[in-house]
């Protein structure tokens, strides 16, 4: 990484260059995409799938409560409004069902999310576009497809938390539509067209050559980081369901997980993350407040508490043990004994 962005400071190229172009093809080859192109961030790449789509004001947008704020912001940005709906007790990704009864004449996306990596079910209803909030799941694949290929545009994040990532803040556009891969590239600089007529209201949403050029690396580590996480996970479960007080994560039937985040169900959170804490392993709950009951929406109609039962019922309950493939089998093994004598008093 270090020595491809010296080679880009070098270059004197560090915007609008050769690793930008190449890095979308790339990813969009990984994906199994039309397209792809990058940006400068995933909420970046959320407001601009939405306004590829031209979402605006008078428009709704069906998307989970369960999820980071940036799923729903993207929204509000653009003019429209979020209509929320449940989560799966199983799998914690948007209830086809719910996504069926929210369905109006003013729905013009289903934003639904990958969430902790976890691909959500495709059985949506026909003719809506999709999109995907992949900010968790690269790598992560439904029915032998690669995320970012499932839906009309996918959104990834590369922030440094995430699976891959670019040496700051990035994100990822991909298009499996021909119509709007013709158009991806402008969205991300100005509206501009190739002689520079501006044909679209949007603006600079470019990622750096710098980060680019370690993007690509990161791509090419990506798959083997994935198995590791995937070994991780494993492990953890085998754990987990020996342990009557936790509950491990269930992986829908067909998918791959992402495994971005291992998340557990716990009756008691704080509890747990006390205990893993005082034996120096970091952990955290997500997302203790859903977003519908954010104090921003307290406007929105379905803030009222008890709107998204199961979301409401599981949001404090569910905690991330680290996954990362980076792991010793040592740090491995302290996290497992913790967990065994997690115990309430």
């Amino acid at each position: 990484m270090i020595q491809a962005a010296t080679d880009v400071i070098t270059s004197r190229r560090w915007v609008k260059g050769p690793e930008s172009r190449v890095f979308g093809g790339e990813f969009a080859h990984y994906c199994g995409a039309e397209a792809a192109v990058p940006c400068a961030s995933g909420s970046a790449s959320l407001i601009a799938a939405l306004r590829l789509l031209d979402i605006g004001p008078g428009d709704e947008v069906i998307v989970p409560s369960l999820t980071f704020f940036a799923s729903v912001s993207c929204i509000e940005i653009v003019g429209a409004t979020p209509v929320f709906v449940d989560v799966e007790e199983e799998y914690w990704c948007l209830d086809p069902h719910s996504v069926a009864d929210a369905v109006t004449e003013r729905t013009k996306a289903i934003l639904g999310v990958h969430l902790f990596g976890q691909p959500f079910s495709m059985k949506l209803p026909d003719g809506i576009p999709i999109i995907e909030d992949a900010a968790q799941a690269h790598g992560a694949i439904l029915n032998g497809s690669m995320v970012g290929s499932l839906g009309d545009i996918a959104c990834f994040s590369f922030f440094p938390s995430k699976n891959m990532a670019v040496g700051g803040e990035g994100g990822m556009i991909t298009t499996t539509r021909l119509d709007l891969a013709e158009r991806l590239q402008s969205w991300v600089d100005h509206g501009r067209s190739n002689d520079s007529r501006i044909e679209a209201l949007t603006s600079n949403l470019r990622m750096s050559e710098i980060q680019a050029a370690i993007g690509r690396v990161q791509l090419k580590h990506l798959d083997e980081w994935q198995i590791r996480r995937q070994e991780i996970a494993a492990l953890h479960t085998q754990v987990i369901e020996q342990i009557p007080l936790l509950k491990a994560p269930k992986v829908r039937t067909g998918a791959i997980h992402g495994w971005h985040q291992y998340v557990l169900y716990c009756e008691h959170p704080a509890e747990l993350v006390e205990h893993l804490s005082n034996r120096g392993i970091e952990s955290r709950v997500h997302y203790s407040t859903p977003c519908h009951r954010q104090p921003i929406m307290s406007e929105h109609p379905q803030h009222k508490e008890g709107s998204l039962p199961v979301t409401e019922r599981i949001c404090s309950n569910l905690v991330s043990i680290p996954v990362h493939p980076l792991l010793t089998d040592e740090e491995i093994s302290r996290i497992h004994d913790a967990l065994h004598n997690f115990s309430i008093v």
